[in-house]
């Protein structure tokens, strides 16, 4: 299993939850003491502390004997039941549903509803919605003497529960769709760090490169010597003399590309250590992937492109070499770049000759994790993490991306766009 799956599985912290269940129970504790002894109301208050100190109980249980820091699915399961037909308890002791503390019933599934999973919220909505209708039609009347003042009308009696059914679906619904969706962004997000990590840690390369430059030297020398003296030796020997000549000439290949590294690290990838303009940075960027692919790539490089170099910035070209990877993959046969600038602006134009963006998707480009709905080339789509990644990168390093499909090449098409003054203060 890689490390990064277990993030997969939904777990409620511990702590987060004892300490809310603190705050329900401090609560229950003060309204029961202060309707009975203050207000002076009638019902049943030693069966009311009694479910309370159950709770209270189950609240030393998750303390003292569950050892785990995380809940797991099943144990967070068991305990928000417990809560709800506590709260339920309560509520039916003091009116059922006309008790304005049962709008709280929904607050355990609600709660669930962002941190574990759909099916296990389906089972806390059925179960309260359940609770509700039994609270409905059966319960012990209001601590008098509110009983004796309190009288309506069928209608209104019956749209209470169902108001609270409503506002429990309704609130359950949009908790889990904004849950799932920034659970997608932290793992996409993670997943772009990971990115970012090993970028810098190639940078990292050109000194151990140096250092060891520095250790292969002795035995490529000690080499170079014993082939020196087996060509010597076997001189007459044509069937070995090659392989000897061969070997001869890589172990002086090996000894001039340290001599390079042993000078300069970055001697091989100036491009990564130098600030340059942004056409430099499409030249190489393009250039990196003309040696992999038999695309052409037309560029277009306004007579006013702004040659004024750019702070490095591995975000920026980490974002660019995204989207122009895409248009590689996508295209027919095509890639059209273009580079404008002004005094003020500066734009790159993105196109290829592919299929395009599908039409059901497009308005959300820049999401993780999308996936078209139709059926021809969803074989080549992906999971949409590559833009997420270069639009996440280019926008916080203050780009402003549109994404649409080309009208003039019928592909795809991604405009990026900088305010100058945003650019060259990076």
């Amino acid at each position: 299993m890689k490390f990064f799956e277990t993030s997969k599985y939904f777990t409620l912290k511990k702590s987060t939850y004892i300490s809310l269940r603190w705050i329900a129970i401090i609560g229950q504790l003060f309204s029961i003491n202060i309707v009975y002894f203050y207000l002076k109301f009638n019902f049943d208050f030693l069966l009311s502390n009694v479910i309370i100190f159950f709770g209270i109980i189950s609240n030393f249980y998750l303390i003292f004997i569950y050892k785990k820091t995380q809940l797991s699915e099943r144990s967070a399961l068991l305990f928000l039941i417990i809560d709800i037909f506590q709260l339920a308890g309560l509520i039916y002791l003091t009116g059922g549903v006309v008790n304005p503390f049962v709008i709280f019933l929904i607050i355990p599934s609600v709660f669930a509803s962002t941190n574990l999973s759909f099916r296990t919220n389906l089972l806390l909505v059925i179960l309260t919605t359940l609770v509700i209708i039994f609270l409905t039609f059966y319960s012990k009347e209001l601590p008098s003497p509110l009983n004796d003042h309190f009288h309506v009308d069928n209608y209104y009696f019956y749209s209470i529960p169902v108001a609270i059914i409503i506002a429990l679906i309704f609130l359950n619904y949009f908790a889990i769709i904004f849950g799932s969706e920034s659970r997608l962004r932290k793992e996409a997000l993670n997943k772009m760090e990971e990115v970012m990590a090993k970028e810098h840690e190639m940078l990292s390369l050109g000194g151990q490169a140096a250092a060891a430059a520095h250790s292969l030297g002795t035995p490529l020398s000690t080499i170079k010597i014993i082939t020196q003296e087996l060509l010597k030796q076997l001189k007459h020997n044509k069937e070995v003399i090659q392989d000897i000549e061969l070997l001869s000439s890589q172990v002086e290949r090996c000894n001039q590309i340290l001599k390079k590294l042993s000078l300069d690290p970055n001697q091989e990838d100036d491009f990564i250590d130098e600030d340059s303009s942004m056409k430099d940075y499409i030249k190489e960027i393009i250039f990196s992937f003309q040696e992999t692919s038999d695309k052409d790539f037309i560029v277009n490089f306004d007579q006013d492109s702004n040659s004024k170099k750019i702070t490095k910035s591995i975000e920026i070209v980490y974002g660019l070499r995204n989207f122009i990877g895409n248009a590689n993959k996508f295209s027919k046969k095509k890639i059209f770049i273009t580079l404008k600038s002004d005094n003020e602006f500066t734009e790159i134009n993105v196109e290829d000759d592919g299929p395009g963006y599908p039409y059901d998707i497009i308005s959300k480009i820049g999401e993780p994790y999308l996936k078209t709905l139709k059926k021809e080339g969803k074989d080549k789509t992906g999971l949409g993490l590559g833009l997420f990644i270069g639009k996440t990168l280019l926008e916080k390093n203050f780009a402003q991306l549109q994404f649409r499909n080309s009208k003039t090449r019928g592909g795809a098409e991604v405009i990026i766009r900088w305010k100058n003054k945003d650019l060259f203060n990076i």
